[in-house]
């Protein structure tokens, strides 16, 4: 057999590129990064509520994990010897920090509780949108239990205004990372959306 000839059988062995017809070792190099993603067929409605409901149950695992370790945490203080040394200032902050630690809780577990009452309902859109809301409210009330917490423990570790200035600056951090960030990229995805519409 010829050369050409083995080239011409190997090459109709190979798989095929749906997008551009090409019989390459290992596929198409269209096929990776920057190749033929967007001859990719859009998701049906469906498709994108069950994609954006299996994220939600993603996001919703990891931010429950943390709320219960710190509620856990803020209700064994109360019963350790230190507690009852507390001044006035600190049982407030404590108080406080429990209650928005409940109230996360509550917040990050509704997803599940709405979706098994509802299940079978067909009502996935709106079970969906109520637990993307909820996920928001979740993690500003899992933000500020972290902060309260902080000032708890830093305004007895620490004397003076120093607590109260790191604190704000561990907040300033929460802002910047969980609601500005995300912001930020949300725009420019828009920006550049507009962009190539306009082109």
């Amino acid at each position: 057999m010829s050369m050409l000839e083995q080239s011409s059988e190997l090459s109709a062995r190979e798989p095929a590129c749906p997008a551009c017809a090409k019989r390459v070792a290992g596929g198409c190099e269209g096929t990776g990064a920057g190749g033929h993603a967007d001859t990719a067929p859009p998701e049906s409605a469906r498709e994108r509520v069950n994609r954006r409901w299996t994220e939600i149950l993603q996001e919703t695992r990891v931010a429950q994990t943390g709320v219960q370790i710190l509620f856990g945490f803020l209700l064994s203080v109360a019963f350790t010897q230190p507690f009852r040394e507390l001044g006035t200032f600190d049982r407030t902050v404590y108080v406080l920090t429990v209650v928005l630690g409940a109230a996360a809780t509550a917040s990050l577990i509704a997803p599940v509780s709405i979706h098994r009452f509802l299940s079978g309902q067909r009502m996935k859109d709106e079970v969906v949108e109520a637990a993307s809301r909820l996920m928001i409210c979740g993690m500003v009330l899992l933000a500020l239990t972290i902060g309260c917490t902080l000032l708890l423990i830093l305004h007895v570790v620490v004397p003076g205004l120093l607590a109260e200035l790191l604190v704000g600056a561990v907040m300033l951090w929460f802002v910047l990372c969980w609601y500005v960030l995300p912001l930020r990229l949300r725009r420019r995805a828009s920006r550049r959306s507009a962009g190539e519409e306009e082109s």
